[in-house]
């Protein structure tokens, strides 16, 4: 995914969500046959496919099997394999020449976009610090009210939390930076990982301390700590590609793009299994709801599956509107 570090191929045993299903569920399901889900090594993703799998097997009585995956392997296996059946998260951005040859070969589409306003990257402040002070809005607001976040050890200068060092979103961090003329009035301050940016904002949030930094969406941090996403300029292909590149000569300001996360599926589902694939077209999660329910699961230490029960038993007003009413009692009984 873009601006996001390469995530380890999961390792866990597949196991079955349900056995073989009678005659008449695999009639509701449309096969017989074994539908395979692919569950990627991030929270996110991993809960998607357990909702997945669970709706399958509950509601149209499919023989569903969760299997491990992650956003290449998953990519690459579905390209050369057509298997698993379905991924329903996929950065394409990630895995760009990868899906192309997918779209080019035929075998596999996209169902929908899994995140209602796709993936997200940028800078965040906290909504306490955006209510206070309605002067910062856009990320070309920063250089002039650098006093709201300047830190104790350097009060001179604002502070700036980047992106972790190795992943592709320190460069365009860096460059948008230097694009901004920030360096006059802040520090970019490295937080050295992942878990230390994580870590950075979580400290500063229950103190109710000011913060602006580098973050994704959808994430448990996102709506665990309600952060407000700062507005950019419309994303511009030239301006961004210079801003990947750390040698840019002169970087310019513009916004990311939209990460694009499929619903990616077997071109062969919409013909043995048009149930499924219908439901696969509906299937789109709204970005703060999906970040709300990965807080819950941060927050209560939850497993995958945990989370994905927690999701159809909360906010069922979002998943009853994928598939047809019988099948949602069936899923809702099952809770």
């Amino acid at each position: 995914m873009t601006g996001l570090k390469t995530f380890a191929c999961g390792a866990a045993a597949a196991f079955a969500l349900a056995a073989a299903a009678p005659t008449a569920k695999a009639a509701e399901c449309g096969t017989g046959d074994k539908i395979t889900i692919a569950e990627m090594t991030w929270l996110s993703a991993s809960s998607l496919a357990h909702i997945t799998g669970k709706i399958l097997a509950q509601g149209f009585g499919c023989n569903a099997e969760i299997v491990p995956g992650d956003t290449v392997p998953t990519a690459t296996s579905m390209l050369t394999k057509s298997e698993p059946d379905i991924a329903p998260e996929l950065w394409v951005s990630t895995a760009q020449s990868i899906w192309d040859q997918m779209m080019e070969k035929g075998n596999v589409y996209k169902a929908n976009d899994i995140f209602a306003s796709g993936g997200e990257e940028g800078w965040w402040i906290p909504d306490y610090v955006a209510a206070a002070h309605p002067e910062i809005k856009s990320v070309t607001d920063l250089k002039d009210n650098w006093q709201v976040f300047a830190d104790v050890a350097n009060p001179d200068k604002g502070r700036m939390y980047g992106c972790p060092p190795g992943w592709g979103c320190e460069i365009i961090t860096n460059n948008l930076f230097e694009a901004l003329g920030m360096g006059e009035t802040y520090e970019l301050f490295s937080p050295g990982s992942g878990a230390n940016l994580k870590a950075s904002i979580a400290r500063q949030v229950t103190r109710k301390k000011p913060i602006v930094a580098y973050y994704w969406g959808p994430t448990d941090v996102i709506g665990k700590y309600n952060l407000v996403r700062l507005d950019m300029p419309a994303h511009d292909p030239d301006k961004f590609k210079c801003l990947t590149d750390k040698n840019c000569a002169d970087p310019q300001v513009t916004g990311w793009a939209v990460g694009e996360v499929a619903v990616a599926a077997v071109s062969e589902l919409k013909d043995k299994a048009p149930n499924v694939a219908a439901f696969l077209a509906k299937m789109q999660v709204p970005n703060a709801e999906i970040s709300a329910v990965l807080a819950w699961g941060d927050d209560n230490k939850a497993s995958p599956e945990e989370v994905a029960d927690y999701f159809l038993k909360t906010y069922e007003a979002i998943w009853t509107d994928w598939v047809p009413a019988e099948v949602a009692a069936k899923v809702k009984a099952s809770l």
